[in-house]
């Protein structure tokens, strides 16, 4: 009897919404034992035989500190033995948008898997803002709530004015700021990674960015380029802030710290 009431209840809710065309509508579910709010303009469908719930015009998903903007919005759920339903998943299509806590990210298609949290991006133009640093990726950009970071894979850039970060895979972490919201306060680089300063190229196989230093530390074939003087070596320091660039000698077996400097003297 129970199932049968809460099945009419929502029935109603959806009867209601498809005949107000004009107004937005929403709908409270629960997920993962959060509540999520879908709101859109031109309505929600109920597609029952495949357990999913459509939103269209301006729709948004809400839940806790976590807001999803797209044109589209599909939340799939789940029954439970009680009757009541709860959203697993949730994809957002064309002109996505994600806040949370100040931060806001782009991209053309996401996913949002309640269970772990975590929230893929993908399409063109993929950016994540974060106050005042930007990461941008070419081929996906990740969320993860519970580990406060975000992942950007793909011709990844950390960009912080005119400060610039390359690498295959970048992984930014979040901390409270002093003011509001989160911040970047760590980028560690994967792969091919790239500094250029207004004095040096730098490249490795792995970084870590400490962005309120400014400093990068490397390592894994190490290179440092200046004009035509290339030094290379096993690990090595550059500050963003000064532009300068220490090379560190190698561990006791390793290769020693090289260089070809190139003098117009003789």
């Amino acid at each position: 009897m129970k199932y049968i009431i809460k099945l009419f209840r929502l029935s109603m809710v959806f009867y209601m919404i498809s005949f107000k065309p004009c107004i937005a509508q929403s709908v409270n579910f629960n997920a993962g034992g959060l509540p999520v709010e879908i709101i859109a303009d031109n309505g929600i469908e109920w597609h029952q035989e495949k357990l999913v719930f459509i939103a269209r015009g301006n729709a948004k998903a809400i839940r806790g500190k976590i807001t999803v903007f797209a044109k589209e919005l599909r939340a799939y759920y789940k029954k439970s033995p009680e009757g009541s339903t709860e959203v697993w998943r949730v994809d957002a299509i064309n002109n996505v948008r994600f806040e949370t806590d100040g931060n806001i990210a782009y991209g053309q298609h996401a996913v949002y898997d309640v269970n772990s949290k975590v929230l893929t991006l993908i399409g063109n133009n993929l950016k994540l803002i974060a106050k005042n640093d930007t990461l941008t990726a070419k081929d996906q950009m990740e969320y993860w709530e519970e580990k406060q970071m975000a992942v950007a894979r793909g011709n990844a850039i950390a960009i912080r004015t005119d400060k610039k970060l390359y690498a295959d895979i970048l992984a930014a972490y979040f901390r409270k700021s002093k003011n509001s919201g989160t911040e970047i306060y760590r980028v560690d680089a994967f792969d091919n990674v790239k500094i250029i300063t207004e004095k040096d190229k730098a490249e490795s196989n792995r970084g870590v960015y400490n962005v309120k230093s400014g400093i990068v530390s490397l390592t894994g074939a190490v290179k440092i380029i200046r004009d035509q003087n290339v030094l290379r070596g096993c690990s090595a320091d550059v500050n963003l802030n000064t532009g300068i660039s220490r090379l560190h000698r190698c561990p006791k077996g390793e290769k020693r710290v090289s260089g070809v400097i190139n003098s117009k003297n003789k």
